[in-house]
């Protein structure tokens, strides 16, 4: 009997979850942004670790805020947490113990490993010192593995010390899928990066992405998408001077789109204003933040 379980990815806000996430999976299909909190609801990734399935689920960063959208996105990691067979605590090595300790009150005993992650960031006196600082809970964490995604270090440690505490079972999915998404799910989280890596301050995060229709054929997608803000003067923003930012965003999601599907894409992308939709559960439900 192969092993096979589900594993959640929990941390603070840009953590790198999502960044983790792509490694161990060995291709991208979560969006990454160097701003927090660009994670918004749960995502499924499979992985075979040679006999051995395990499927990943990616979610946003545990924080508080008082808007609706920012609660909902700390009940999908509490949920992900509750629903899982194993958790991964992504402890970046120059963060404080502290985000670790918050977890301990929130995960209530689910079992866990606790992943020091970027740890080329620091020599190798640093990575022991911090080491230390966590094994006063060492009898609460069941393994401590650093690993550096830049470096390509400990992916190999870390998926064998997750299979050792996953549960014999049949496999759950496929084992030829990537995830259980959708390509309109997936092209919306592409389409949000490009949203994030060009637009500053507030915007990305008072905006969403809702694909209207995906026209596909076996060499070309046609990918139209309407990307929604709370005010009028965001959409200007978004646009930018002349269109050059929407434009500037349409190149970029392009391209992630054709790294993700190998096609080549036709991208059609336009602005609407939806005023106060964070904050309104019938918006966000009818986007599909189902609470």
């Amino acid at each position: 009997m192969p092993k096979s379980g589900f594993v959640a990815l929990i941390g603070r806000p840009n953590a790198g979850k999502s960044t983790l996430l792509n490694w161990l999976l060995g291709e991208k299909i979560a969006m990454v942004s160097h701003k927090a909190q660009a994670t918004r609801k749960r995502l499924y990734a499979i992985v075979m670790h040679r006999e051995d399935q395990i499927i990943f689920i990616d979610t946003p960063g545990l924080h508080e805020k008082e808007r609706l959208l920012n609660k909902f996105m700390l009940e999908e990691a509490l949920k992900a947490i509750g629903d899982c067979d194993l958790v991964l605590f992504l402890a970046p090595v120059t963060d404080d113990i502290k985000h670790y300790e918050r977890f301990l009150e929130l995960s209530k005993g689910r079992p866990h490993i606790l992943v020091l992650t970027k740890i080329d960031l620091v020599d190798n006196a640093k990575l022991l010192a911090k080491i230390a600082e966590y094994q006063k809970y060492q009898d609460r964490f069941l393994e401590l593995v650093p690993v550096s995604v830049k470096k390509n270090i400990g992916k190999e440690d870390l998926l064998d010390s997750i299979v050792k505490h996953l549960p014999e079972h049949p496999y759950y999915y496929d084992p030829e899928l990537l995830t259980t998404e959708n390509i309109r799910d997936i092209y919306k989280e592409l389409i949000r990066e490009a949203i994030f890596e060009n637009v500053s301050d507030e915007i990305p995060y008072e905006s969403d992405v809702i694909i209207e229709k995906i026209e596909e054929s076996s060499t070309l997608d046609k990918v139209y998408a309407m990307i929604i803000v709370e005010k009028p003067s965001q959409k200007g923003i978004i646009i930018g001077k002349k269109g050059e930012t929407i434009k500037r965003i349409g190149r970029d999601a392009r391209r992630l789109l054709e790294e993700f599907s190998g096609k080549k894409i036709f991208l059609n992308l336009y602005v609407v204003v939806k005023k106060g939709w964070t904050k309104s559960k019938k918006e966000l439900e009818n986007i599909g933040y189902v609470f």
